[in-house]
Protein backbone atom coordinates (compact mmCIF):
# COMPACT_ATOMS: atom_id res chain seq x y z
CA UNK A 1 0.00 0.00 0.00
CA UNK A 2 1.34 3.41 -0.97
CA UNK A 3 0.38 4.94 2.37
CA UNK A 4 2.76 2.66 4.26
CA UNK A 5 5.70 2.35 1.86
CA UNK A 6 9.04 2.91 3.63
CA UNK A 7 9.82 6.58 3.58
CA UNK A 8 12.23 7.95 6.12
CA UNK A 9 12.75 11.70 6.36
CA UNK A 10 15.59 12.21 8.81
CA UNK A 11 15.84 15.96 9.46
CA UNK A 12 13.35 18.44 10.90
CA UNK A 13 12.98 20.06 7.50
CA UNK A 14 12.39 16.72 5.76
CA UNK A 15 9.81 15.63 8.34
CA UNK A 16 8.03 18.96 8.00
CA UNK A 17 7.94 18.63 4.20
CA UNK A 18 6.51 15.14 4.62
CA UNK A 19 3.91 16.51 7.05
CA UNK A 20 2.85 19.27 4.64
CA UNK A 21 2.58 16.85 1.71
CA UNK A 22 0.44 14.36 3.62
CA UNK A 23 -1.66 17.23 4.99
CA UNK A 24 -2.21 18.59 1.48
CA UNK A 25 -3.41 15.17 0.35
CA UNK A 26 -5.96 14.84 3.16
CA UNK A 27 -7.20 18.40 2.65
CA UNK A 28 -7.65 17.62 -1.05
CA UNK A 29 -9.73 14.55 -0.18
CA UNK A 30 -11.99 16.52 2.17
CA UNK A 31 -12.43 19.59 -0.06
CA UNK A 32 -11.79 19.54 -3.81
CA UNK A 33 -12.14 15.72 -4.12
CA UNK A 34 -14.88 15.39 -1.50
CA UNK A 35 -17.43 13.74 -3.81
CA UNK A 36 -14.97 11.04 -4.84
CA UNK A 37 -13.85 10.58 -1.22
CA UNK A 38 -17.46 10.25 -0.07
CA UNK A 39 -18.16 7.53 -2.63
CA UNK A 40 -15.05 5.55 -1.69
CA UNK A 41 -16.08 5.45 1.96
CA UNK A 42 -18.87 2.93 1.39
CA UNK A 43 -20.21 1.71 4.77
CA UNK A 44 -20.77 -1.72 3.20
CA UNK A 45 -17.03 -2.20 2.83
CA UNK A 46 -14.55 -3.32 5.49
CA UNK A 47 -12.74 -0.99 7.88
CA UNK A 48 -11.25 1.81 5.80
CA UNK A 49 -8.64 4.47 6.56
CA UNK A 50 -7.82 7.81 4.91
CA UNK A 51 -4.13 8.15 4.10
CA UNK A 52 -2.32 11.33 3.13
CA UNK A 53 0.62 10.47 0.88
CA UNK A 54 4.07 12.10 0.56
CA UNK A 55 3.23 13.12 -3.03
CA UNK A 56 0.30 15.33 -1.87
CA UNK A 57 -2.27 12.73 -2.92
CA UNK A 58 -4.66 10.64 -0.83
CA UNK A 59 -6.13 7.17 -0.77
CA UNK A 60 -8.83 5.30 1.11
CA UNK A 61 -7.66 1.79 1.87
CA UNK A 62 -7.59 -1.03 4.36
CA UNK A 63 -5.13 -0.70 7.25
CA UNK A 64 -1.71 -2.30 7.07
CA UNK A 65 -1.65 -6.02 7.80
CA UNK A 66 1.69 -6.14 9.57
CA UNK A 67 1.83 -5.62 13.34
CA UNK A 68 3.25 -3.24 14.30
CA UNK A 69 2.83 -1.27 11.07
CA UNK A 70 5.64 0.64 9.35
CA UNK A 71 3.95 3.94 10.29
CA UNK A 72 1.21 4.86 12.77
CA UNK A 73 -2.18 4.02 11.28
CA UNK A 74 -5.01 6.54 10.69
CA UNK A 75 -8.41 6.22 12.34
CA UNK A 76 -9.97 2.87 11.47
CA UNK A 77 -13.43 2.45 9.99
CA UNK A 78 -14.21 6.03 8.95
CA UNK A 79 -16.64 4.65 6.37
CA UNK A 80 -18.95 3.13 8.99
CA UNK A 81 -19.96 6.56 10.34
CA UNK A 82 -20.54 8.12 6.91
CA UNK A 83 -24.32 7.63 6.80
CA UNK A 84 -24.90 7.98 10.51
CA UNK A 85 -24.42 11.75 10.74
CA UNK A 86 -24.69 14.89 8.58
CA UNK A 87 -22.00 14.95 5.90
CA UNK A 88 -20.50 18.18 7.27
CA UNK A 89 -20.11 16.64 10.74
CA UNK A 90 -18.66 13.45 9.31
CA UNK A 91 -16.06 15.35 7.29
CA UNK A 92 -15.15 17.39 10.38
CA UNK A 93 -14.70 14.17 12.38
CA UNK A 94 -12.45 12.68 9.70
CA UNK A 95 -10.49 15.96 9.62
CA UNK A 96 -9.86 15.83 13.38
CA UNK A 97 -8.58 12.26 13.13
CA UNK A 98 -6.44 13.32 10.17
CA UNK A 99 -4.79 16.02 12.29
CA UNK A 100 -4.06 13.49 15.04
CA UNK A 101 -2.59 11.02 12.55
CA UNK A 102 -0.31 13.62 10.94
CA UNK A 103 1.16 14.56 14.31
CA UNK A 104 1.65 10.89 15.15
CA UNK A 105 3.53 10.28 11.89
CA UNK A 106 5.70 13.39 12.26
CA UNK A 107 6.77 12.59 15.81
CA UNK A 108 7.20 8.92 14.95
CA UNK A 109 9.91 10.01 12.54
CA UNK A 110 11.29 12.34 15.21
CA UNK A 111 11.53 9.51 17.74
CA UNK A 112 12.94 7.06 15.24
CA UNK A 113 15.75 9.34 14.19
CA UNK A 114 16.58 10.72 17.59
CA UNK A 115 15.24 14.28 17.54
CA UNK A 116 16.25 16.03 20.73
CA UNK A 117 14.14 18.52 22.70
CA UNK A 118 15.19 21.43 20.49
CA UNK A 119 14.39 19.57 17.28
CA UNK A 120 11.00 18.43 18.57
CA UNK A 121 10.09 21.93 19.65
CA UNK A 122 11.17 23.39 16.30
CA UNK A 123 9.18 20.76 14.43
CA UNK A 124 6.07 21.42 16.50
CA UNK A 125 6.36 25.17 16.03
CA UNK A 126 6.65 24.73 12.25
CA UNK A 127 3.58 22.48 12.25
CA UNK A 128 1.65 24.77 14.58
CA UNK A 129 2.09 27.71 12.21
CA UNK A 130 -0.18 25.90 9.71
CA UNK A 131 -3.96 25.75 10.10
CA UNK A 132 -5.17 22.31 11.12
CA UNK A 133 -7.09 20.18 8.63
CA UNK A 134 -10.19 20.68 10.80
CA UNK A 135 -9.78 24.46 10.62
CA UNK A 136 -9.50 24.31 6.83
CA UNK A 137 -12.45 21.95 6.36
CA UNK A 138 -14.73 23.75 8.84
CA UNK A 139 -13.89 27.19 7.46
CA UNK A 140 -12.35 28.35 10.74
CA UNK A 141 -9.02 29.08 9.04
CA UNK A 142 -10.63 31.60 6.65
CA UNK A 143 -12.50 33.17 9.55
CA UNK A 144 -9.26 33.61 11.50
CA UNK A 145 -7.56 35.25 8.53
CA UNK A 146 -10.53 37.58 8.04
CA UNK A 147 -10.60 38.53 11.72
CA UNK A 148 -6.86 39.16 11.71
CA UNK A 149 -7.24 41.37 8.64
CA UNK A 150 -10.09 43.27 10.29
CA UNK A 151 -8.05 43.85 13.44
CA UNK A 152 -5.02 45.06 11.48
CA UNK A 153 -7.16 47.52 9.52
CA UNK A 154 -9.11 48.74 12.51
CA UNK A 155 -7.51 51.48 14.55
CA UNK A 156 -7.39 50.43 18.17
CA UNK A 157 -9.06 52.48 20.87
CA UNK A 158 -5.60 52.75 22.37
CA UNK A 159 -4.27 54.80 19.46
CA UNK A 160 -4.79 58.47 18.74
CA UNK A 161 -7.07 57.86 15.74
CA UNK A 162 -9.81 56.20 17.84
CA UNK A 163 -9.89 58.36 20.90
CA UNK A 164 -11.57 58.95 24.19
CA UNK A 165 -12.76 62.44 25.02
CA UNK A 166 -9.55 63.30 26.82
CA UNK A 167 -7.23 61.82 24.21
CA UNK A 168 -4.62 64.25 22.89
CA UNK A 169 -4.87 64.92 19.16
CA UNK A 170 -1.92 65.50 16.83
CA UNK A 171 -0.89 69.13 16.47
CA UNK A 172 -0.30 70.37 12.95
CA UNK A 173 1.33 73.59 11.72
CA UNK A 174 -1.38 76.19 11.27
CA UNK A 175 -2.18 76.97 7.68
CA UNK A 176 -1.96 80.57 6.57
CA UNK A 177 -5.51 81.97 6.80
CA UNK A 178 -7.35 85.19 7.39
CA UNK A 179 -10.03 83.56 9.50
CA UNK A 180 -9.43 84.73 13.08
CA UNK A 181 -11.94 82.23 14.47
CA UNK A 182 -9.98 79.27 13.04
CA UNK A 183 -6.73 80.61 14.47
CA UNK A 184 -8.36 80.88 17.85
CA UNK A 185 -9.50 77.23 17.71
CA UNK A 186 -5.99 76.08 16.77
CA UNK A 187 -4.49 77.92 19.71
CA UNK A 188 -7.02 76.44 22.12
CA UNK A 189 -6.33 72.95 20.76
CA UNK A 190 -2.58 73.33 21.33
CA UNK A 191 -3.09 74.65 24.86
CA UNK A 192 -5.46 71.82 25.78
CA UNK A 193 -3.24 68.97 24.63
CA UNK A 194 0.03 70.56 25.61
CA UNK A 195 -0.87 69.90 29.26
CA UNK A 196 -1.04 66.12 28.81
CA UNK A 197 1.89 64.42 30.55
CA UNK A 198 3.30 60.93 30.20
CA UNK A 199 2.46 58.82 33.26
CA UNK A 200 5.92 57.29 33.13
CA UNK A 201 8.46 60.01 32.31
CA UNK A 202 6.32 63.08 33.04
CA UNK A 203 7.15 64.73 29.71
CA UNK A 204 4.59 66.62 27.64
CA UNK A 205 2.56 65.28 24.73
CA UNK A 206 4.21 65.57 21.33
CA UNK A 207 2.39 65.20 18.03
CA UNK A 208 5.10 63.07 16.41
CA UNK A 209 5.15 60.42 19.14
CA UNK A 210 2.91 57.38 19.68
CA UNK A 211 0.90 57.49 22.89
CA UNK A 212 -1.29 54.86 24.58
CA UNK A 213 -3.93 55.22 27.30
CA UNK A 214 -4.35 52.83 30.23
CA UNK A 215 -7.92 51.52 30.32
CA UNK A 216 -7.77 51.21 34.12
CA UNK A 217 -6.31 54.51 35.39
CA UNK A 218 -6.84 56.44 32.11
CA UNK A 219 -3.35 57.91 32.20
CA UNK A 220 -1.42 58.43 28.97
CA UNK A 221 2.04 57.07 28.26
CA UNK A 222 4.66 57.40 25.56
CA UNK A 223 4.74 54.12 23.67
CA UNK A 224 8.51 54.03 24.11
CA UNK A 225 8.21 54.44 27.87
CA UNK A 226 6.00 51.36 28.27
CA UNK A 227 7.54 49.41 25.36
CA UNK A 228 4.35 49.35 23.26
CA UNK A 229 4.52 49.90 19.50
CA UNK A 230 1.56 50.98 17.32
CA UNK A 231 1.52 47.52 15.72
CA UNK A 232 1.36 45.78 19.07
CA UNK A 233 -1.32 48.17 20.34
CA UNK A 234 -3.64 47.05 17.54
CA UNK A 235 -3.84 43.59 19.12
CA UNK A 236 -4.40 44.75 22.73
CA UNK A 237 -8.08 44.62 23.72
CA UNK A 238 -7.57 46.26 27.13
CA UNK A 239 -4.29 47.97 27.93
CA UNK A 240 -3.08 48.04 31.54
CA UNK A 241 -0.10 50.21 32.36
CA UNK A 242 2.78 48.75 34.42
CA UNK A 243 1.45 50.32 37.65
CA UNK A 244 -2.04 48.87 37.24
CA UNK A 245 -0.62 45.48 36.31
CA UNK A 246 1.62 45.47 39.41
CA UNK A 247 -1.23 46.56 41.68
CA UNK A 248 -3.48 43.77 40.40
CA UNK A 249 -0.80 41.17 41.09
CA UNK A 250 -0.27 42.57 44.58
CA UNK A 251 -3.99 42.25 45.40
CA UNK A 252 -3.92 38.63 44.31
Amino acid sequence: MDGSQPYNPRTVEEVFRDFKSRRAGIIKALTTDVEEFYQRCDPEKENLCLYGLPNEQWEVNLPAEEVPPELPEPALGINFARDGMPEKDWLALVAVHGDAWLLAVAFYFGARFGFDKTDRKRLFNMINDLPTIFEVVSGAAKKQVKEKSTVSNHSSSKSKSNSKAKEPQPKYPKASTQDDDEEGLDEEDEEEHGDTLCGSCGENYAADEFWICCDICERWFHGLCVKITPARAEHIKQYKCPDCTTNKRARQ
